[in-house]
């Protein structure tokens, strides 16, 4: 069975991924707009998934290589299927049309769209589901939904995992991915109901709902919230805290543990760097709005960047300087680990910032013994080893996008914003990837290279970068000569 549960998973994606353009085939019919584009995926994806679905299979446990090439395959066919609508119904080159669908996968939010005229609400639609669907991660909703891949889920699993730790919430993953799609589905209704009561039209109430809770960022609307009331900014505002909190905890406190929350160390640290950046922000932008509206958009913006969720309440590219780089620093913090947002991660900051004070300590007291202590709990030197190999391989991939970028022609602030906000997952950058304008004036490689950029940054870089080592192309050696006497 070995070498058999990759095509496996990724026919199961690609099933999955034709029942959704089958629904939106037929809601796009129904309301009379372009829907060709949804029924050939449908079309194709359920051919090709139910071959690779017949060929492959879930039984036995896989190899960690079989599992991780079951994460990096499906997150890449996936956004590649899910192009096509683009291109067919809304024009986009392939570039372009590929650029898209990652950002939506991926929760990323960034977008080479210049007319939000040209594409047609169920397009909108599709857009806003695909975050929603990767909020959570095609993997895990998948473990949930197929009761038959729970048996041989365990290392899909961790390969996929978003932060350094994963906690088992149950004793069966399959409940671990039940409890994570609960907390999941339960808040995306409450936002709906929320965005309905503050006044949000149906469709853009869903359409917000998808993208706030999956730490998405695309909207309908080409101004973002900036189009809205400060009511539903407000609203939008309590549940990126949620979509940028741990999943796993939040399930604690709806089952009975309302403390598990606060005293988790990393939700302290996350809501300590939002309440203190928001202050900073706040007094800079004291002369460019009035009290209230400045603590709204300071509030606004901090978690929208945090949380990589990359809407917009303003404008935030005219801003002072101040108020621009306080921003920048946010898009290299990220949400908390087991949330939907990008980024670093806060539980990993919070191992650095130990290991850091233990090194200075250790300058002074050399022979003592200092053992690394986040929340009470020792962190194995595995763990910061991983989060080591992790900061370098994303610090190293910023750095040599950002270069490419420049070098294809983007200004210095437009190629670091650009990539930092792709590779983070974040969405908008500055000056002209801002967040009222879009990614389709940079050069076609640089659009190439960010894609990709994306595409690491939600396999969390050190997942992808597996590829790029000769020890994992290796096939496991085979003692004929034992074989020969078995049989």
């Amino acid at each position: 069975m070995r070498g058999r549960f990759a095509p496996y998973i990724l026919g199961t994606g690609l099933l999955g991924l034709a029942v959704f353009m089958a629904i939106f085939t037929l809601y796009a019919g129904f309301e009379r707009e372009p829907w060709r584009g949804f029924l050939i995926t449908a079309v194709l994806s359920g051919v090709v998934g139910r071959a690779l679905t017949w060929w492959g299979t879930s039984d036995g446990e896989p190899t960690r290589r079989e599992a991780l090439v079951g994460v990096i395959a499906l997150w890449f066919v996936i956004p590649f299927m899910g192009a096509f609508p683009y291109m067919i119904d809304a024009g986009f080159s392939p570039i372009n049309a590929m650029f898209e669908s990652m950002s939506g996968f991926t929760t990323t939010g960034a977008t080479v769209l210049t007319d939000f005229d040209a594409l047609s609400p169920s397009l909108f639609m599709w857009r806003a589901l695909t975050q929603w669907v990767g909020g959570v991660g095609i993997i895990v909703l998948f473990i949930a939904v197929f009761p038959k891949l729970a048996i041989a889920g365990r290392q899909l699993f961790f390969a996929e995992a978003p932060g350094p730790t994963e906690e088992r919430l149950t004793p069966r993953l399959k409940n671990t991915s039940n409890a994570v799609l609960l907390v999941y589905v339960g808040l995306t209704v409450l936002c709906i109901i929320a965005y309905r009561l503050g006044g949000m039209g149906l469709y853009d109430a869903i359409a917000h709902a998808f993208t706030t809770l999956s730490a998405g960022g695309f909207s309908p609307k080409g101004l973002s919230f900036e189009e809205f009331s400060p009511t539903l900014v407000w609203i939008c505002i309590i549940f990126m805290v949620f979509a940028g909190s741990n999943f796993a905890l939040q399930y604690r406190v709806v089952s009975g543990k309302p403390k598990a929350l606060l005293r988790d160390s990393e939700f302290r640290a996350y809501l300590i760097i939002i309440a203190v950046v928001t202050v900073v922000l706040t007094f800079a932008l004291r002369t460019t709005y009035a009290p209230v509206a400045a603590l709204r958009h300071a509030l606004f913006q901090v978690l929208s960047i945090m949380t990589t969720a990359g809407y917009a309440s303003a404008d935030f590219a005219l801003w002072p300087q101040q108020a621009q780089v306080l921003l920048i620093v946010l898009m290299f913090v990220g949400g908390s680990a087991g949330s939907a947002g990008g980024g670093i991660k806060v539980a990993r900051w919070l191992i650095i910032t130990k290991h850091t004070v233990r090194e200075v300590r250790r300058a002074l007291q050399p022979r003592a013994v200092l053992p690394l202590r986040v929340g009470g709990r020792s962190v194995p030197e595995e763990v910061f080893r991983a989060v080591a190999a992790f900061v370098t391989l994303y610090v190293g991939l910023f750095a040599f996008t950002t270069a490419i970028l420049v070098w294809f022609g983007a200004d210095f602030t437009t190629a670091f914003t650009a990539s930092i906000a792709c590779i983070g997952n974040i969405g908008p950058g500055l000056n002209t990837v801002g967040p009222m304008l879009n990614f389709d004036g940079l050069h076609p490689f640089s659009r190439v290279l960010l894609t990709f950029g994306m595409y690491a940054g939600r396999l969390e870089v050190v997942t992808l970068f597996v590829l790029f080592d000769p020890a994992f192309w290796r096939l496991p050696r085979v003692n004929l000569w034992r074989s020969k006497e078995r049989s």
